[in-house]
């Protein structure tokens, strides 16, 4: 069993484990940590991001280079629509793939790279909230950098970022980056998916079985359990205790593992989601009673409901609720309407509320209230019209580089009294703002992740009980943000071998084969004759034809043309020394001398026939001059003096 790690980012990952002849992909997550060296894109043209000036390295006349880099205080960016970190695609042709498993909708950014135009024939196996809202976060993308194209492609920084100054020449392989797929691809890799239910087994090609488990994330987040009849494997990815609007994270299923591989833990570690709600609700409160607005980029599925529950209860609190809320997405409607219909995926408190005449999410009586508005773009219909400040602004990109957002940093960035609250943990908030500056904006960073602790992970390992666990290198060791803080790392654990990984890397894990599963014809059953070996133990002799087909193995009964010898018997038990000189004497051999070397190993001297009988727990060597007559007579003696069946 062998797995190769192909993206960078543990919180975007992207994983191929081979097992059994079958090549699976765990999750296919792209890192969107380059877009932080892109010029945002506006609809309406900036003057400010307009009027940058170029940059070029102090040595470097390059024609071909003039204008792809812009500069704004001490950053450089790229003037140029943005681009993307794939997974790498050198280790493995994804031609070969036959199975890809999506834990969560944010695991799958990157199936469209993988799916189309590489060959690709398998199964993508899903939830249907996975391929729902990975759907409306695929559109939302595409649709976001479409409305706002670029005249020209820069592509000569890529030579030169070595000479850039920090943090473009920290880039991460710029030579392998692409730009964002197109609708046409989505449509061609989403209709590829096959939906599954919690802890339906699903069967890949006879060889094993699947079996996605609630892992407590969001809506539809799965762990993958990986079994056959004697192997398991655990992959949990994108987990979380904490009591929200998902399901529970189901435990049970994920114990026992020969492997777990475990990724995509907590970006922010130092930090608690509700500590963060807490903060979050106090300066949104504190900016709506100074007159001011709130921005807050999101993603438009996942906590961004949560957001919508628990700051219509503060603003009420607080005697702001007159304060409208506007939730800003070219998929807003739809992910509004998809998260009240997805009841089974829910926790038990949100499921009952659907068997009442009442709404799972609150946010149904908001947008019924006027409360909360949903619109496409700025520029849709009503939008102006309906728009009054102060207020709350909910709309993408959480990494500042394209959609609404653009414009809503243009309109409110120079005026101290709005604020811009981060609460997606996916991007350094300063580097998010940095073409921007400088700014008069208020600024908060409030970063919930429910994903599992360090803490949480440790306990759950412990109690999981793994003999291997597998994680990336950086779980490890503590993170850069806060190196003194050695309780940030995954463990070591009793019972769990730990096996680190990083990028690019391929590692043997260490699960071998010992037992596999065959079918047995009723006829060739019927043939057996067991013979007792041990108490309670029986062996016999199994006279058919093997056939494997779709990894399924059957013993079947052997056709008439073809008969074999009935007769053969196998030896078994071990040598009873007294009845095997007794056997050598009625075959004329008497001056036989017997020494033990120890270990269960006893050598027998024939002096007059110079000859040697080795006995050993598991073999019998027969040494005779080139004797062959005596040599059989000698392995006649033997055999007469073991058990046969």
């Amino acid at each position: 069993m062998k797995l190769y790690c192909l993206s960078n980012d543990p919180n975007k990952p992207c994983h191929i484990l081979t097992f059994r002849e079958i090549t699976m992909m765990l999750d296919c997550g792209l890192s969107m940590q380059s877009l932080l060296n892109f010029l945002p894109l506006s609809f309406v043209p900036s003057n400010k991001l307009l009027n940058l000036p170029n940059w070029m390295p102090s040595d470097t006349t390059d024609p071909d280079l003039e204008g792809e880099l812009k500069e704004n205080g001490d950053r450089v960016f790229v003037d140029s629509p943005p681009e993307f970190c794939p997974p790498l695609d050198k280790l493995i042709d994804f031609s070969q793939v036959d199975v890809i498993l999506i834990s969560n909708y944010l695991c799958m950014m990157a199936l469209p790279f993988v799916t189309e135009g590489t060959g690709f024939k398998g199964t993508v196996y899903a939830t249907e909230p996975t391929l729902q809202f990975g759907r409306l976060l695929l559109e939302e993308i595409v649709i976001y950098i479409e409305q706002c194209p670029k005249s020209s492609f820069a592509t000569q920084w890529k030579n030169f970022v070595h000479k850039c100054p920090y943090p473009l020449n920290e880039a991460f392989k710029p030579k392998s980056w692409k730009q964002i797929y197109n609708m046409k691809n989505v449509n061609a890799s989403l209709s590829r998916i096959q939906m599954v239910g919690y802890n339906e087994k699903v069967d890949v090609y006879g060889a094993l079985q699947v079996i996605p488990a609630s892992s407590g994330l969001c809506l539809g987040s799965a762990n993958w359990v990986i079994s056959t009849e004697h192997e398991k494997i655990v992959y949990l990815s994108g987990s979380s205790t904490l009591t929200t609007h998902p399901r529970p994270m189901d435990h049970h299923a994920l114990k026992n593992a020969d492997v777990l591989i475990m990724t995509d833990l907590t970006q922010t570690p130092i930090s608690n989601p509700d500590s963060m709600l807490g903060v979050l609700c106090v300066v949104v409160g504190l900016t709506l009673r100074g007159g001011g607005n709130v921005l807050i980029p999101c993603y438009p599925t996942g906590v961004v409901y949560d957001l919508f529950e628990c700051l219509s209860g503060k603003m009420q609190e607080l005697g702001v609720s007159n304060c409208p809320m506007f939730f800003v997405s070219p998929v807003a409607d739809m992910s509004l309407a998809y998260s009240n219909i997805l009841a089974e995926w829910l926790s038990s408190v949100k499921q009952n509320k659907v068997y009442v005449p009442d709404e799972p999410f609150p946010h149904a009586l908001l947008v019924k209230s006027n409360k909360l508005k949903h619109f496409k773009h700025i520029f849709s219909d009503g939008f102006s019209t309906d728009f009054q400040e102060p207020c709350v602004v909910f709309c993408g990109h959480p990494s500042l580089r394209f959609g609404d957002v653009v414009q809503f940093i243009e309109l409110w960035g120079n005026n101290p009294r709005n604020c811009i609250v981060f609460t997606e943990p996916d991007f350094d908030y300063i580097e998010a703002l940095a073409p921007y500056q400088p700014l008069q904006i208020k600024v908060a960073h409030c970063a919930i992740d429910t994903s599992l602790n360090f803490t949480q992970a440790n306990k759950l390992i412990k109690d999981l009980k793994p003999k291997t666990l597998v994680v990336p290198e950086c779980y490890t060791q503590p993170p850069v943000s806060a190196p003194n803080l050695t309780e940030l790392v995954i463990g070591s654990h009793v019972e769990s071998s730990v096996i680190p990984y990083k990028w690019g890397e391929v590692i043997n894990l260490p699960l071998k084969r010992k037992q596999g599963q065959a079918f047995m014809d009723t006829n060739v059953a019927q043939k057996i004759v067991p013979v007792e070996v041990k108490p309670g133990i029986s062996l016999s002799t199994v006279t058919g034809a093997l056939n494997v087909k779709d990894n399924v193995h059957s013993v079947q009964e052997i056709s008439g043309d073809f008969v074999p010898n009935q007769l053969v018997k196998y030896e078994w038990g071990s040598l009873n020394i007294t009845e095997f000189l007794q056997k050598l004497s009625q075959e004329g051999v008497n001056d036989a001398k017997v020494e033990s070397l120890g270990g269960n190993v006893i050598v027998i001297h024939l002096q007059d026939e110079d000859a040697l009988i080795q006995l050993e727990d598991n073999s019998t060597h027969v040494v005779c001059n080139a004797d062959e007559n005596l040599r059989t007579k000698l392995r006649n003696v033997v055999m007469q003096c073991l058990k046969k069946f």
